[in-house]
Formats: structure tokens, sequence, C-alpha cells
């Protein structure tokens, strides 16, 4: 079978709407799945978010960073359109940069259920210092788990040249 039927999109309101509201506060509720119909094949899928801003919650000074999602699907997908929504909830969020690696991660595990997933952070520096913060989780009791440990565990042991990103 070719393309999707109606059943396996159900739910996605947010692709080719022209009427989008761009929340501007911490919202989770914009972020729409689909049924994953390679569920017997596992692959990754990554999202690179050049342009993610929140706010430090002290100084209410913006945050820039690039936000790196991959993920190894499921049941559910993310539909990429309201990700993108979701991300710019950030903008006028106040929270530390660990802090939203952690809620991203934790609120996509909630709508996807995927077998694994990493969410990492790399933060503009601010005062001489960046912050590059990261996040994964494999479903317990599974390969993924074991995955997510040996990623952690081994994660940026070659890191980058940083030049003032």
């Amino acid at each position: 079978m070719n393309g999707r039927d109606k059943s396996e999109t159900e739910g996605i309101t947010l692709l080719g709407n022209k009427n989008n509201i761009y929340k501007t506060d911490y919202a989770p509720e914009v972020l729409e799945t689909f049924v994953n119909k390679h569920q017997e094949n596992d692959y990754f899928v990554k999202f690179n978010c050049p342009e993610f801003t929140s706010l430090c919650p002290i100084t209410g000074q913006p945050d820039f960073a690039s936000i790196y999602i991959s993920y190894v699907p499921n049941i559910k997908m993310v539909e990429s359109k309201s990700l993108k929504l979701y991300l710019f909830s950030f903008r006028n969020h106040g929270d530390f940069h660990e802090d939203c690696v952690n809620i991203i991660m934790k609120d996509l595990i909630k709508v996807m259920e995927p077998k694994y997933i990493e969410v990492w952070g790399k933060f503009t520096p601010r005062g001489g210092i960046s912050i590059d913060p990261y996040r994964n989780y494999g479903i317990k009791g599974t390969k993924w788990e074991q995955l997510a440990w040996d990623r952690l565990s081994h994660h940026d042991m070659y890191p980058e040249k940083i030049d003032n990103r």
C-alpha cells in the first residue's frame, strides 16, 4: 500500500493548516503523532533544530541552542510541524538548559513511547561558557535500555572543537 489511509493520520491537525497559533510559552499539548508504518524495522529518525530559544529563569535573558532529537520509533511517531511549534513554545519559557533538554525528552516519551530516544542541546556561550546537556532513554528491560546506557556512558568522548559556535 502506498501512502497513508485516513485512520493512520487521524489526529494530525497542524500539518497543512495555514491558521497556526505560535504559542510563546511552553505548550506540550501541540505535539501530535501518527502511526509508524514500519514497526517491523528498527531505524533512527533525527530532527535538528538550529534555532531553539528559551529564557534564563533567573535573568530573563534569551538562550540560543541547536537541539538534536534522535529516536527509534515504536508504534507512534511525532509529526514534524507539531514538533516545530512545540519547540517554538519554549521561546518565552524560563528554564535552565538541562531542564529544557529533560522536559523535551519526557514530553516526547509521553506522546510516542519510542523504543529509544536521545535529546542533545548545544547552547551558545554566555559569559564564556557553553552548556551542552544530553539525555537519553531506552525501554526498560530491553536491548534499548542497554543501548541508552552504552551511548550515555560513551557520550562525547571526543568533544568537538568549539569556535564560539
